[in-house]
């Protein structure tokens, strides 16, 4: 059993030698275009160009909660479109859109693809932005599918820097003054 590795660092540029999967959690709405996806789409147009067609054709496919799509991008590089959130979370919203059970089986679907391939897995913290998840719950389901299986991992946090100028949908803040203790 190996260890989860934490970087500080860009999740779609990992630190590894070999082959590569960059792993992170997609809606069952067929939405893109907020939070980790948006880098993902920076560097590369195929995954979100396979999600679309994925969710669009998903009445003749495996399209659902817990389906994971693998995408390569460079010839040593995949990123895993997993789908682990239901629906898109809004002001109505009665709780996190998350779905810790999707979540287990994207990434008993993702060791599958890690192993394969011998490759590594990359990742930031998914499902803790748009999709509301709490990562003491989602770093024991990494541990138990991916690591527990000798799957290695790297989980990038961005520097302080660049984490205070973007928020988890990927735009810019707008800085808080600090409290005054009074």
């Amino acid at each position: 059993m190996t260890d989860i590795h934490y970087l500080t660092g860009d999740a779609t540029n990992p630190r590894a030698e070999g082959p590569k999967v960059i792993a992170h959690i997609c809606n069952d709405r067929g939405g893109w275009g907020r939070g980790f996806v948006l880098a993902i789409s920076r560097r590369w147009p195929e995954p979100e160009a396979a999600y679309r067609s994925w969710h669009h054709d998903r009445a003749a496919n495996d399209f659902e909660l817990g389906a994971t799509q693998l995408v390569q991008v460079t010839p040593d590089t995949w990123i895993a479109n997993m789908v682990g959130q239901h629906g898109i979370r809004t002001s109505r919203s009665s709780g996190p859109p998350i779905r810790y059970d999707a979540v287990r089986q994207c990434l008993r679907h993702l060791a599958a693809h890690a192993a394969r391939l011998a490759a590594s897995v990359h990742l930031p913290r998914i499902g803790t932005g748009l999709a509301g998840a709490r990562w003491d719950r989602i770093e024991p389901l990494i541990t138990s599918e991916l690591t527990g299986h000798d799957i290695p991992v790297t989980v990038y946090d961005l520097p302080p820097a660049r984490a205070d100028r973007d928020d988890h949908r990927g735009r810019p803040t707008r800085r808080r003054p600090a409290a005054r203790n009074r």
